[in-house]
């Protein structure tokens, strides 16, 4: 008996795409299908490198294909086309999937921190990510990934440093060490502008953008430029950041910037004997996303390996990739990425690939 292409893919129709709630066939993800023999290849294409479900699509294709007489082999290519948010940002010349705010009502909640790691993890699932240092007063992404100077500009063009496989730009790579930033409004204005006119960024899946603190020029500037997918809420435990968190929250909900989540940073210790510390309380970022009716992305410990590689210029998803704040900062970016491609799929009503070939 000769195995067909549609025994395949009617097997391969049993297998749904748990968040968008279709079967992969129906949602054009199944591409290069080839039978031969009792073998069968194919890719699937799927909506993030970043796909948490990544495993679980795999197994429930290689069981599907369990019930079709003739296949004993199953090579399966796990491929990912970002799709669009839709959002235009043709007036700005940057060709950018989806960009990210990631901010906090107050300062010293570990914004940039979070910034730096998801912008790496993502980078490392095989997403092409730029990082836009927004803090313009406090810049301090160069640092966290040990980058000190721009490669030389082309023309009138600035080009972004690379570090561990993504783009940066940022006002620290600009002036002086420790010189300060005296500026108004209108010239911060301009100077996010540049960022985002001015650089040559090339194509983008996600650019993840780090805001400085509170609820000022800086935030209603990017988010007058630069059309948001949306905003991630930076906020510790205790009751001072929640509150604080909730107006930054609040801040981009008035600017129509959908909101992605909420991440708790600084969560808890794990002391030696096994107990746990919570230092800033416990419970307040999920208390924040229930009351704001807001997804809550995750929590993330303390571990000191994560200021040390922030002065070292080595993530700690680089650095220690297996700790459990380093697979926190995964599953994050993870669910991140997530939400922004069903986002852009309902906003697109499609996905962006064609018909099964």
């Amino acid at each position: 008996m000769t195995t067909t292409k549609e025994a395949v893919l009617k097997a391969l129709g049993t297998v749904q795409e748990p968040d968008l709630g279709q079967d992969l066939v129906t949602l054009n993800m199944i591409r290069n299908l080839v039978v031969e023999g009792d073998k069968a290849s194919f890719s699937v294409m799927l909506t993030t490198p970043a796909c948490p479900l990544k495993g679980k699509i795999e197994a429930d294709c290689r069981n599907a294909l369990k019930t079709v007489e003739g296949i004993k082999t199953v090579e399966i290519k796990m491929d990912s086309d970002v799709p669009n948010d839709g959002r235009m940002r043709g007036l700005l010349n940057m060709p950018i999937r989806n960009a990210i705010a990631i901010g906090s009502g107050k300062g010293g909640v570990g914004k940039s921190t979070v910034s730096v790691n998801v912008a790496v993890a993502l980078a490392m699932s095989g997403a092409r990510v730029g990082l836009l240092d927004a803090d313009i007063y406090g810049p301090n992404t160069p640092t966290m990934l040990g980058v000190e100077k721009l490669p030389p500009p082309d023309g009138q063009r600035l080009h972004p440093a690379q570090a561990y496989g993504l783009k940066m730009i940022s006002m620290g790579l600009l002036v002086k060490p420790g010189q300060p930033l005296i500026w108004r409004g209108p010239m911060l204005n301009s100077a996010i502008r540049q960022f985002l006119g001015d650089v040559e960024w090339g194509e983008l899946d996600y650019l993840i953008v780090d805001l400085p603190p509170g609820t000022g020029d800086a935030a209603l500037s990017l988010a007058q430029a630069l059309p948001l997918s949306g905003a991630v809420i930076v906020t510790l435990p205790q009751l001072v950041s929640l509150e604080d968190a909730g107006r930054g929250l609040n801040m981009f909900k008035q600017l129509e910037v959908p909101i992605l989540g909420i991440v708790e940073n600084m969560s808890y210790l794990d002391l030696p004997d096994g107990t746990r510390m919570d230092i800033f309380g416990s419970g307040g970022g999920e208390q924040l996303a229930q009351a704001t009716e807001t997804t809550f992305l995750g929590k993330l410990p303390i571990d000191q390996n994560v200021r040390i590689g922030g002065d070292s210029g080595k993530p700690i998803v680089v650095s220690y990739p297996d700790s459990p704040v380093a697979l926190a900062f995964t599953e994050i970016s993870q669910k991140i990425a997530q939400k922004v491609s069903v986002s852009a799929l309902g906003a697109n009503n499609s996905l962006p690939i064609n018909i099964v070939e």
